[in-house]
């Protein structure tokens, strides 16, 4: 009946802003926002604008996003030290086919495995240009991690290895930058 989502990411798209907004039935959302009302949460002008901002070129920048991560998940796949790519576009993932019935584009986040270790992983992202360090996704720029020590810090390695989270995972939020020049930054 109601979705309550974040504008943070793809909504506002240039991670300069932080909201969140909501949307369902009217009779659902009048009762929200009477609660409003009462309680504030209203975001400032500047914010909105630079939500509104964001907005306008949506489309564009997942589509771009879409292409970038799909061309970068199928190079790594066939990269030699790239032993795993997490990334509902390539048939090799187990939910390929739910995924190509309920998706026009795969996204712009690319999972993956290499062959190494944590601090041969953690040399893989110090040795990137291009994508900014970082544990967000949906902005114009590319942005990097290892979910190992940025994400997922404080969970113990047997936690971690549970719910798939390796030393050696990285996590790639494609921007809208030039397909070319992300290959060239990452496989350099």
């Amino acid at each position: 009946d109601l979705v309550i989502s974040s504008g943070t990411k793809y909504m506002a798209g240039h991670n300069d802003v932080l909201c969140g907004y909501i949307a369902g039935k009217k009779e659902v959302v009048d009762q929200v926002k009477h609660m409003q009302n009462i309680l504030g949460g209203v975001m400032d002008p500047h914010a909105a604008y630079l939500l509104l901002r964001g907005m306008k070129t949506l489309e564009l920048r997942i589509l771009r996003q879409n292409e970038n991560g799909m061309k970068l998940a199928q190079k790594l796949e066939e990269h030699p030290r790239v032993t795993r790519v997490h990334y509902p576009g390539l048939p090799s993932h187990p939910d390929h086919e739910n995924a190509k019935k309920q998706m026009r584009g795969y996204g712009g986040v690319v999972s993956f495995e290499v062959d190494g270790d944590l601090w041969q992983t953690a040399k893989v992202i110090d040795s990137v240009k291009l994508p900014y360090i970082a544990p967000s996704l949906g902005g114009v720029e590319s942005l990097i991690e290892q979910p190992t020590v940025v994400s997922y810090w404080d969970q113990a390695p047997e936690v971690r290895a549970k719910i798939g989270i390796k030393d050696s995972l990285i996590r790639y939020a494609c921007g809208i930058e030039n397909f070319e020049d992300l290959w060239e930054d990452l496989s350099q």
